[in-house]
C-alpha cells in the first residue's frame, strides 16, 4: 500500500521559502500572485495490508516525526 503525506505550515506562520519563491516567480514575469505557501510531499510504501491500520501507523509517524505538529499541519492519502 501507498502512503502520501503533504505538510504544510499553519496559517499565521511565517513562510519565508514561500516568501522566496513568490519574489522569484515576479521577477520572472508570473504577475497576479497574492501568496505562496510551500509545503512537503511524502510518499511512503507501506507491507500492510489494511487501510485502517496503514493509515494509522503513518499517522503515528507523523506525529512522532514527519510534521512539526506545533507550526505544520498534516494531511494522509492512503491508497491500496
Amino acid at each position: 500500500m501507498k502512503a502520501r503525506v503533504h505538510v504544510t505550515l499553519k496559517p499565521g506562520v511565517l513562510d519565508p521559502q514561500g516568501t522566496a519563491i513568490q519574489g522569484a516567480l515576479d521577477h520572472l514575469g508570473f504577475s497576479g500572485i497574492e501568496n505562496v505557501r510551500q509545503g512537503k510531499l511524502i510518499e511512503l510504501e507501506l507491507a500492510e495490508t489494511d487501510p485502517a491500520r496503514g493509515r494509522a501507523v503513518v499517522e503515528e509517524m507523523c506525529r512522532r516525526l514527519l510534521a512539526n505538529t506545533v507550526i505544520e499541519n498534516y494531511a494522509i492519502e492512503v491508497t491500496p
